[in-house]
């Protein structure tokens, strides 16, 4: 897949891309130069957090479920209440 750097050197990861990985906006990617190519790989800084016995004790993936469920509800509410 090609893609174009603009002035100056941001690229942008295509749709498909960011959606079969999960790629979301401000997430943390890391970028490895080897030899000739470019390697950008996305990082779970939470987990990486866990593994060291650093951070949060809860599931974050469960915590983030529930947020965004309780923001359609609210969303919901707002606009039958318009």
């Amino acid at each position: 897949m090609k893609v174009r750097m603009g002035k100056r050197g941001v690229i942008v990861v295509p749709k498909i891309v960011r959606e079969k990985l999960g790629l979301k906006e401000g997430m943390v990617l890391e970028l490895e130069v080897k030899g000739d190519e470019l390697v950008l790989r996305a990082r779970d800084l939470w987990a990486e957090l866990r593994a060291r016995g650093e951070g949060p004790k809860f599931d974050v993936d469960m915590f983030e479920r529930e947020l965004d469920e309780n923001e359609e509800k609210w969303l919901e509410r707002r606009t039958e209440n318009a």
